[in-house]
């Protein structure tokens, strides 16, 4: 784990009356007819942005938000998502029309002790995915402080969370030490044994993944489409299930490193088939040895949850990413929806570490009602992929320059 400063060191160091804290969020959020229809990454910054000001600080927030090609677009203007994020943390929140220059400094310069503001979207300026140093350069011009608090976003060398860290004295905020402590107690320093879920549809999107984990957990289990390559690579019929036969030698290659690593593999014992997917299709479970030509696996079967709660039994700690079948459409949502819920239920009891990340992971959580009571639940996405995958992310590892 990185030797990052929190928040508290930043406080032993300074006094915060009016210093100028630029904070990287991730303001990323979803928005329809101009509203924000999910506000929890707003609501995962809101707890930092409120300790700073509280203290007296001006807090000035850079985040990017969505695709911009390096130029201003309407579209892409965080306005709305400024007036949403005031609801979030109960106070006004105030808007730049840029992040950098004049308008800048003079809507910073503006500031009152103890007030936040947003500034425009950094991507608006090539120099932001480029990482050009003088335009990271130019957005710490507006701060005495960087803090981080996007993990999300950590994953890019980008201006704003990577360059940025040149020039300014830099500290994880709370949500990104939330999270760096969870990943932690998942991966980094567990209590074993460790039981990693992975699944979705295909095992190329996740080779890196599967990878690293067979070296570092106790038992991996695949499900999700993934789980029938390994299947029909072990040399089982899967019918017209979702396959990659160009896979094979890989799934085999995995299956190898896990046992030289003494890291079980688990698949399925039984399934749930059906010969179409769509809502409420007419669906049945059979042994992974019997599935017919004409149908194919949609979800995992009472058997083998039968076998995962034994294994969520003894586990210590649960790492989650991907569901077990088509959870979208019902009755494929089962398997999943029940895992979750027997994790989330000896997570509760205080028997079991659980940390579940990715999107369709938070959906099917969500689903399961399971989330509330995982030990933490990622909204990172890409940077909580490639955590697991084992790679260094640079907006974490420049916390920890110096």
């Amino acid at each position: 784990m990185a030797d990052y400063k929190t928040l508290d060191d930043l406080f032993a160091a300074v006094g915060l009356d009016g210093l100028r804290i630029l904070i990287r969020a991730d303001l990323n959020v979803p928005v329809q007819d101009g509203k924000v229809s999910d506000a929890t990454r707003l609501e995962r910054v809101a707890p930092t942005l409120k300790e700073l000001a509280g203290k007296g600080a001006r807090v000035i927030v850079l985040s990017h938000f969505g695709r911009p090609k390096g130029a201003p677009e309407a579209k892409y203007s965080l306005r709305p998502i400024a007036e949403a994020l005031s609801g979030v943390v109960g106070s006004k929140v105030g808007f730049a029309e840029d992040c950098v220059g004049e308008v800048a400094s003079k809507a910073v310069g503006a500031m009152q002790p103890g007030t936040i503001l947003v500034l425009e979207n950094t991507r608006f300026h090539a120099g932001e995915e480029n990482n050009d140093p003088e335009f990271a350069k130019t957005l710490a011009k507006n701060g005495n402080v960087y803090v981080n608090d996007a993990f999300s976003c950590a994953h890019r060398a980008h201006g704003s969370t990577e360059g940025i860290t040149h020039f300014l004295p830099s500290y994880a905020g709370r949500a990104m030490e939330a999270e760096l402590a969870a990943l932690d107690a998942a991966l980094g320093n567990p209590k074993r044994p460790v039981v990693a879920i992975v699944g979705g549809a295909k095992i190329s999107t996740k080779i890196s993944l599967l990878g690293n984990l067979v070296k570092k957990v106790d038992a991996l289990v695949i499900g999700g489409g993934m789980a029938n390559t390994f299947l029909a690579a072990q040399g089982k019929k899967v019918g017209k299930s979702l396959c990659e036969p160009d896979l094979f030698d890989t799934a085999r290659h995995i299956m190898a490193n896990a046992r030289a690593a003494h890291c079980d593999i688990v698949l399925p014992t039984d399934v749930v088939v059906a010969k179409e997917l769509k809502a409420g299709a007419s669906a049945r479970t059979v042994s992974v040895d019997e599935v017919p030509e004409d149908e194919m696996i949609l979800d995992v079967g009472e058997g083998t949850l039968a076998h995962l709660a034994a294994r969520f039994e003894t586990a210590s700690t649960v790492v989650w990413n991907g569901p077990l079948g088509a959870f979208e459409i019902p009755p494929f949502d089962r398997g999943t929806v029940a895992a979750a819920r027997i994790v989330a239920m000896r997570s509760k009891q205080g028997e079991l570490i659980s940390v579940g990340g990715g999107g369709d992971t938070v959906a099917a959580l969500n689903e399961a009602g399971a989330a509330e009571d995982f030990t933490y639940v990622s909204a990172a996405g890409g940077a909580f992929l490639e955590w697991l995958e084992g790679v260094e992310l640079p907006g974490v590892a420049a916390l920890s320059r110096g």
